[in-house]
């Protein structure tokens, strides 16, 4: 839940798109990991595979469709984005069809594991641990890297930063 939280106020704090198919996008990655693992009985594959593909996927619905919309308002925003929640839903159903899939913890990473007297499956102490890394390197990148000052600067003011030469429309496909 931290990922997909720290995604939905990444958009929307920075970039003020509101963006109902947040879930969705996660669906539809989290079925693309069940294909790749599926087709390669690879869970680390599909742990890089996925989001990648995912980037890409929205790097163009941002270049396609978003830029058409970031000034016009949430309205317009909300119809857009519940419109991709939609098409998303039917896209999936329609090559996986209406049950869920999941996808088995790879080895190593199965079974339970004691800690302070409480049990924990491996798996999700795997999963903490992955929210804590992305959620450090996001918290360094805003603070101390260059894209986090750019990231800031466009938040802050977006003409100004255009003026200063950081390119906002390329930034923001990167943030998406």
């Amino acid at each position: 839940m931290f990922l997909l939280a720290a995604g939905l106020s990444i958009i929307f704090g920075l970039m003020n798109v509101l963006n109902l198919a947040h879930g969705s996008f996660y669906m539809v990655g989290a079925y693309i990991a069940y294909s790749v693992v599926v087709a390669t009985k690879s869970f680390w594959l599909a742990l890089v595979v996925a989001p990648v593909l995912l980037a890409v996927i929205g790097a163009a619905l941002e270049l396609v469709f978003f830029r058409r919309v970031y000034g016009r308002g949430h309205l317009a925003q909300v119809l857009l984005t519940f419109g991709f929640t939609l098409v998303f839903v039917d896209l999936i159903r329609s090559q996986f069809g209406p049950t869920t899939r999941s996808i088995p913890p790879p080895s190593g990473l199965e079974g339970a594991v004691q800690v302070l007297g409480a049990t924990f499956s491996a798996y999700s102490l795997f999963v903490l641990a992955v929210a804590t890394v992305v959620g450090a390197l996001l918290l360094v990148g805003w603070r101390s890297l260059r894209v986090g000052a750019v990231l800031r600067a466009g938040v802050e003011d977006k003409e100004m930063a255009g003026l200063l030469g950081i390119n906002l429309p390329r930034v923001f496909t990167l943030t998406f």
